[in-house]
C-alpha cells in the first residue's frame, strides 16, 4: 500500500527534490512547518499518522503506527486549526491537476496539459511560493508551477525584501496573505493571488481576492466569481445569508480519518455563511460560528474589523463576541495600538463604528495586547480571542454607553 511521507524541510530545491523522490515512488506527502513548536510538531505527526518523515538532511526515519494512504493520493494538508485540532486533507493527483488548470486560468498564469487555460502559455510565467509550505496556500504554488510547466522559485520563510527582489529578477505570479501585501511593492506583478483573511478592499488592481479553505486546494473562488467547474450554493432565501456549501474538482477525497465531508452529490458544507447576487456573485460575511448576535442584531467581525483599522491608533484589531447577561452577546475588540504609550480611547472606537455601521456593532470593551494570535497564513485564531488568548495584554476598557 501506498504511505504517507512526512516532508519536514524548509522550502527550496531540497523540498523539492523530495516531494518528487515521494511522488515517484507513489506514495503520498504530509508537508510539516518546520518553525512550528515541537509541541505542535508532535500533533500533527500523531493525528496525520505517517510512515515516515525525510529531514532537512534528506534522512528518512521510520514512524512507529504510520496509515497508509489510497492510491492516487498526492498529499494530506492539515488545516490551520483556527477553531482547535486541525483536520487533515486528503487530495489525490487528481484533484491538484485541476487545481492546477483551473487557478492557472483564473490567475491568467497559462494552461495545464495543453487545454482549459488563459491566454497565456506557462513559458512565460513564474510563481513564487512564499507562503509556508505546510498550508495550501504556499503547496498549491508549487503543484500549479510544476503542473503547468510554469517557472518556479521557492523561499523557506516569507521575507518582504526578498518577494521584492523575486519581481526584479523576472518573477511574475505570487500567492500572498494581506500582512505580506502592505510589505511589498505590489507594482511588478502581473498576478497576486490574496488568500488568508483581512483581504483589504483598497487592494491593487493586480491583486485577486480568493476564497477557498484547505479542503478545496486553496482558492476557487476568484472576486467572487466561482472558478471553472465550480459551484457555489446558499441554503436559505434568494439573495439572503446562509450557509455556504461548494462543489468542485478540487475537492479533498476525504479527512485522514477517513471521514468524507461531502453530502452524497459532492457538495461540501464550508462552515462559512454569505450571499450570492443575481449574477452568481458570492459575497462572504465569515465563519457560522464568529457571527455576534448582540441585543438581537447580527454583527459579523470583518466589516466591524475594517472600520476598526482605519483608526489611526489602531495598528492591528480582532473582534469577537463574549456573553452579556443584558445584551446575549457584547461585541469585543482586541487591539494592538498603534503607539502603545497612546492606545485609541474606547469612545472614539465606538463612534466611528456606529457612524458607519450603526450602534450594535460598536464594541464595548476593547482590550489592549502586543500581538493578535494568528495562524502561519494570517488567519485570526478566533477560539484564542474568545479564551483571552492575546499575547500580552495590556488591560482592558469597558464602555459604559
Amino acid at each position: 500500500m501506498p504511505e504517507l511521507v512526512a516532508l519536514d524541510i524548509a522550502g527550496g530545491p531540497a523540498f523539492l527534490d523530495a516531494l518528487q523522490r515521494v511522488w515517484d515512488r507513489g506514495d503520498a506527502v504530509l508537508p510539516l512547518d518546520p518553525n512550528a513548536a515541537p509541541v505542535q510538531r508532535d500533533m500533527v505527526i500523531a493525528s496525520m499518522a505517517p510512515g515516515s518523515v525525510i529531514d532537512a538532511d534528506g534522512e528518512r526515519h521510520r514512524v512507529p503506527g504510520g496509515r497508509s494512504v489510497e492510491a492516487g493520493d498526492a498529499v494530506v494538508i492539515a488545516t490551520s486549526g483556527t477553531t482547535g485540532t486541525p483536520k487533515g486533507a486528503v487530495h489525490t493527483h487528481e484533484g491538484l491537476a485541476a487545481a492546477a488548470r483551473i487557478t492557472a486560468a483564473g490567475a491568467d498564469a497559462g494552461g495545464v496539459g495543453g487545454g482549459g487555460g488563459g491566454d497565456r502559455s506557462g513559458s512565460d510565467v513564474r510563481w513564487l511560493a512564499c507562503l509556508p509550505l505546510a498550508h495550501v496556500g504556499g503547496f498549491s504554488v508549487i503543484t500549479r508551477a510544476l503542473l503547468s510547466g510554469a517557472g518556479l522559485e521557492v523561499h523557506d520563510r516569507p521575507d518582504a525584501e526578498r518577494i521584492d527582489d523575486a519581481a526584479r529578477r523576472g518573477a511574475t505570479h505570487v500567492s500572498l496573505v494581506a500582512t505580506l501585501l502592505g510589505r511589498i511593492d505590489p507594482s511588478p506583478w502581473r498576478t497576486i493571488l490574496l488568500g488568508g483573511s483581512s483581504i483589504p478592499l483598497d487592494r491593487p488592481l493586480n491583486a485577486i481576492a480568493t476564497y477557498g479553505m484547505t479542503e478545496t486546494f486553496g482558492g476557487v473562488v476568484y472576486d467572487g466569481a466561482p472558478l471553472a467547474g465550480v459551484e457555489v450554493r446558499v441554503a436559505g432565501p434568494a439573495g439572503g445569508v446562509g450557509p455556504i456549501e461548494l462543489r468542485s474538482p478540487t475537492l479533498l477525497r476525504a479527512y485522514r480519518d477517513d471521514v468524507v465531508p461531502l453530502d452524497a452529490t459532492g457538495w461540501f458544507l464550508t462552515g462559512d455563511l454569505g450571499s450570492v447576487d443575481p449574477t452568481g456573485r458570492l459575497t462572504v460575511q465569515g465563519r457560522a460560528d464568529d457571527l455576534i448576535i448582540s441585543g438581537g442584531t447580527n454583527v459579523w467581525p470583518a466589516p466591524v474589523e475594517d472600520v476598526l483599522r482605519g483608526d489611526p491608533a489602531v495598528a492591528d484589531v480582532a473582534v469577537f463576541g463574549r456573553d452579556d447577561p443584558e445584551w446575549g452577546q457584547r461585541v469585543v475588540a482586541m487591539v494592538v495600538a498603534m503607539d502603545p504609550a497612546a492606545p485609541p480611547a474606547l469612545d472614539s472606537l465606538r463612534d466611528r463604528v456606529k457612524e458607519r455601521l450603526g450602534a450594535a456593532a460598536a464594541p464595548k470593551e476593547i482590550v489592549l495586547t502586543d500581538v493578535l494570535p494568528r495562524t502561519a497564513l494570517g488567519k485570526i485564531v478566533r477560539h484564542q480571542l474568545a479564551e483571552g488568548g492575546g499575547a500580552g495584554k495590556a488591560g482592558r476598557r469597558d464602555a459604559q454607553r
